[in-house]
């Protein structure tokens, strides 16, 4: 049995906006605390975080349509991992983004869980800082 962790929030921001940010796997340092850089190379994204762990991922998915965004870390600490970034179109120029993790050991979906909450008040703060900007 798997860990499982989903937090969500709702962004006053068109969904399109959302997906530029967080459907971009190299951007991921701009929006989520704790990780300061990120490379792609194919499929592959390493993160860097602010203690200077490089942490491996497999990129799984990366849909445009569904706004689906999917990867697993690939460290031996893990015995399985997903991650799923989902921007969600409310059609009344709002957004729904759910990030789900789910992992084995369970403890550490809510290690990573505790970060993608985080990651989700910040992406918030600049797309609705971003809006506010532009009125």
């Amino acid at each position: 049995m798997y860990g499982t962790v989903r937090h969500e929030i709702r962004i006053q921001r068109p969904a399109a906006d959302v997906w530029a940010l967080a459907g971009d796997a190299e951007r991921l340092c701009e929006w989520f605390p704790g990780i300061v850089s990120s490379a792609v190379d194919g499929t592959l994204r390493t993160i860097v975080t602010a203690s200077g762990i490089p942490m491996p991922e497999e990129i799984m998915a990366c849909d445009n349509t569904q706004r689906r965004f999917q990867y697993r870390l690939t460290m031996p600490v893990f015995k399985h991992h997903r991650g799923t970034i989902d921007v969600i179109d409310l059609h009344d120029d709002t957004t729904l983004v759910v990030y789900s993790t789910e992992a084995d050991p369970r403890a550490m979906a809510l290690v990573i869980g505790g970060g993608t909450a985080g990651a989700l008040r910040e992406l918030k703060r600049q797309m609705e800082l971003t809006t506010e900007g532009a009125l």
